[in-house]
């Protein structure tokens, strides 16, 4: 790393080290302000690996990586490489901009969630008449699978109420494990893009929506509500690309809630924010379900061209 010293007022010596093209400057006399480091510029590379930003170098970071760490989990990394699963991905999170206005670290690990702010905000917006709040995860759901995180009010044997909690990341087309080995070995990315894409559509309308219809139902029947934890950016994704007019904002009476955080960078790191709840009926999934507004839907004539159109590029007629 390149260092030079300057004096500023001929009062205070300080240095600037470059760190992957980013100036900071460390004063010498307050060594605590050396924590305080300005949001680093990302493109499409990995933003997160093992629980740190790709400009953390310290100790603890190296050592994290050397293990194969993961501090949200507080042991090693449950995510392997399919065909080497001893060696473990580590990413939490990587840049991308796509139909975003500009490049922003976007969540594909669900342990990203594992923060302080969700739980706390989990427990403000619904639970602060509990006398007690404990959690279990993976509970059985029957027909609906598992649920992530089950929030209880327990006497002894006696469960008084329950909130069930679900994760939901984003995931990749492609793969950045090629910036990942260039990071291990020399701690630093070698370009700016690497090939990979952020599958939205698996993720947040295959993935997340089955869950949401499925366990919806079940939580109408109990007269419960489920709460999906999510990215700020996945409601960007579902604004443009179905029908959301039946999201509304929160309504304690819905069944189905999905409540979003901001990756907001704070000191040295990104850390999770509370953003909005977003709530909605099955009605309102039903919606989702479907696609586009119909609005948009084809016309008939517009169908019928079509057919026309690809019958005679396929020679059938």
């Amino acid at each position: 790393m390149e260092y030079d010293t300057y004096f500023t007022f001929g009062i205070h010596i300080c240095l600037r080290k470059k760190v992957h093209g980013l100036l900071k400057e460390i004063d010498l006399e307050n060594p605590e302000k050396q924590n305080d480091i300005s949001e680093p510029a990302i493109e499409q590379f990995p933003t997160e690996i093992f629980g740190y930003p790709f400009t953390d170098h310290s100790q603890t970071s190296k050592n994290c990586l050397d293990k194969q760490y993961c501090p949200y989990l507080k042991k090693t990394c449950t995510k392997p490489r399919k065909s080497e699963p001893r060696i473990k991905i580590g990413i939490c999170s990587v840049g991308y901009k796509g139909f975003l206005k500009k490049y922003k670290p976007i969540i594909i690990c669900p342990q990203r969630f594992l923060e302080d702010e969700v739980f706390e905000s989990i427990k403000k917006t619904y639970l602060m008449n509990w006398k007690s709040v404990e959690w279990v995860t993976e509970v059985g759901i029957g027909v609906g699978g598992n649920v992530d995180f089950v929030a209880i009010d327990r006497e002894g044997d006696t469960i008084k109420d329950f909130l069930c909690v679900e994760f939901q990341a984003s995931g990749t087309t492609g793969t950045p494990w090629d910036a990942i080995l260039e990071f291990k070995e020399k701690r630093e990315y070698s370009k700016k893009r690497y090939k990979y894409g952020i599958n939205w559509a698996n993720e947040f309308m295959k993935t997340m929506m089955q869950q949401v219809y499925k366990k919806g139902f079940i939580m109408r029947s109990w007269g419960q509500k489920i709460v999906f934890v999510i990215q700020d950016v996945a409601i960007d994704y579902l604004n443009i690309a179905v029908d959301n007019s039946g999201l509304r904002e929160f309504n304690d009476t819905d069944e189905i809630h999905f409540m979003t955080f901001k990756l907001v960078w704070a000191s040295s790191k990104w850390g999770l924010k509370f953003d909005k709840i977003f709530s909605t009926d099955l009605d309102g999934i039903n919606k989702i379900l479907s696609g586009a507004h119909e609005d948009d839907y084809p016309t008939t004539t517009e169908f019928k061209k079509n057919i026309l159109l690809k019958g005679k590029r396929d020679g059938a007629f």
